[in-house]
C-alpha cells in the first residue's frame, strides 16, 4: 500500500469527539498490529504518560453515537467497557510504549494524517473567510444597483411638460 493510501486510511479513522480530533483504541490497535486489549493494558501500565489532552475514555452516549455513525466501528457496540480516544500526541505515546516495529513505523503515518487534517481545516477556514468577505462586499452591491436603476428610470422618463397658465398672457 502506498504512503498516501495509508495516510488516507488513517484520516478516515480520525473522529471529532469533544471538539478534539481523535482515533479510537480499536483503530489504533489495528494500525499498530496489536489486539485492542494489549494496547489498553499497556496504556494502563503507563497511565501517567497519558494526561487528559492525550487520551480520554468515551461516555456511554459517545460510544453509542460513534457506533451509529461509523460503520467500521460496529464491533465496538459489543464491548463490555468504554473505548478510549487518543489525540495525535496520545497516539504517538501509545506507539512508544508498545515499541513494536509496526507501531513505530505506522505512528509516522498517524502523525501525517493528523497534519493533513489540520492543513485541510486551515484551507477550509481560509476559503470561509474569503467567502464571508465576498458576501459582505456583494451585500452593498444590491443597494448600489438599486440606486443605479432608479437613476436610469428617472433619465428614461420624459421630463414633465410645463403646465399652461390659465388666463390672459400679457405680451409686452
Amino acid at each position: 500500500m502506498s504512503e498516501s493510501n495509508v495516510t488516507t486510511n488513517i484520516v478516515n479513522r480520525i473522529l471529532v469527539i469533544r471538539g478534539e480530533r481523535v482515533i479510537l483504541d480499536t483503530d489504533l490497535a489495528t494500525l499498530y498490529g496489536v489486539p485492542t486489549k494489549a494496547l489498553n493494558q499497556a496504556v494502563k501500565r503507563n497511565y501517567q504518560r497519558f494526561p487528559s489532552d492525550f487520551m480520554f475514555q468515551l461516555s456511554e452516549s459517545e460510544k453509542e453515537e460513534v457506533v451509529t455513525n461509523c460503520d467500521h466501528l460496529k464491533k465496538v457496540k459489543f464491548y463490555k467497557g468504554l473505548p478510549y480516544a487518543f489525540t495525535e500526541h496520545g497516539a504517538v505515546m501509545a506507539a512508544t510504549i508498545l515499541n513494536t516495529p509496526q507501531a513505530v513505523s505506522i505512528s509516522i503515518y498517524v502523525v501525517r494524517a493528523f497534519i493533513q487534517i489540520r492543513e485541510m481545516l486551515t484551507h477550509h477556514k481560509t476559503l470561509l473567510k474569503k467567502l464571508t468577505d465576498l458576501e459582505q462586499r456583494i451585500s452593498t452591491h444590491d443597494t448600489h444597483i438599486r440606486s443605479l436603476f432608479n437613476a436610469i428610470r428617472q433619465l428614461m422618463s420624459p421630463p414633465p411638460k410645463p403646465k399652461r397658465k390659465i388666463g390672459f398672457l400679457n405680451e409686452e
